[in-house]
């Protein structure tokens, strides 16, 4: 995982010439010192773009819990090691946590986006984060468990919409968005913020939504994004339609 971080900080492109460079755009605005948002939240954001990129380049990523959500786990876990001085052991228990709530998440609604949309990868991925991000701060199982309420809520009905069918658009920026989210939703449960909905009823209701939507939302490119003008013009530019 971290070596798919600092691997995908290049300014090349992926095959398609959809991705990359990104990340070494981010990284030189982090660098610059002039950012809006506070830094630890784009370094997430930075790192996150960084594997996906490297997966659109067919590079090597761990799939947390899909390829196409490679992004937001690694990039949460290495910022909360530079943030949190996490130790060998303390880094094992992150993905630990993630791996048990993915497994929940996974068992109970979907990780797939060609079965529940976005929101079964991007929101899992990022759920998952949360929680492992909550218990590397030493905070509760419970709060863990509200950090992943928090972010499910906030992508419910996300749609898997992928330009040409690639892993690319918009997948890689919403994996740093999702990354993101992780770090708000864990503060939000550090705080004390609960969830009015419990987390399990959450993740039922995810399922729900994945079921509910239209073939054109689950990872088909007839819909969404991909349905776009441009979407289609990139599609025929790339397949040479």
């Amino acid at each position: 995982m971290k070596n798919s971080v600092t691997d995908g900080l290049t300014p090349s492109k992926s095959i398609s010439g959809l991705t990359g460079g990104d990340a070494v755009k981010m990284d030189n605005y982090l660098k610059s010192g002039e950012t809006l948002s506070d830094t630890t939240v784009l370094t997430a954001v930075r790192n996150a773009i960084a594997v996906n990129e490297l997966n659109a380049k067919m590079g090597l990523v761990c799939a947390t819990p899909t390829a196409g959500s490679a992004g937001c786990l690694p990039a949460v876990l290495t910022t909360a090691i530079d943030k949190l001085n996490l130790s060998e052991k303390e880094q094992l228990d992150f993905l630990f946590t993630a791996g048990a709530f993915g497994l929940v998440i996974g068992n109970n609604a979907s990780i797939s986006g060609a079965e529940g949309g976005c929101q079964a990868e991007v929101g899992s991925a990022s759920a998952m984060s949360a929680a492992a991000l909550v218990k590397a701060a030493g905070g509760s199982a419970f709060q863990a468990s509200q950090a992943v309420a928090f972010v499910i809520k906030n992508m419910l009905g996300l749609i898997c919409d992928p330009v040409a069918g690639l892993v690319e658009v918009p997948c890689v920026k919403r994996n740093a968005l999702g990354s993101s989210f992780a770090l708000v939703a864990a503060d939000m449960a550090l705080a004390g913020i609960e969830s009015q909905i419990p987390v399990d009823e959450v993740v039922d209701a995810m399922y729900q939504v994945g079921a509910s939507l239209p073939t054109a939302f689950r990872e088909t490119a007839e819909g969404g994004l991909a349905a776009t003008p441009t979407g289609r013009r990139l599609q025929a530019k790339i397949f040479g339609e």
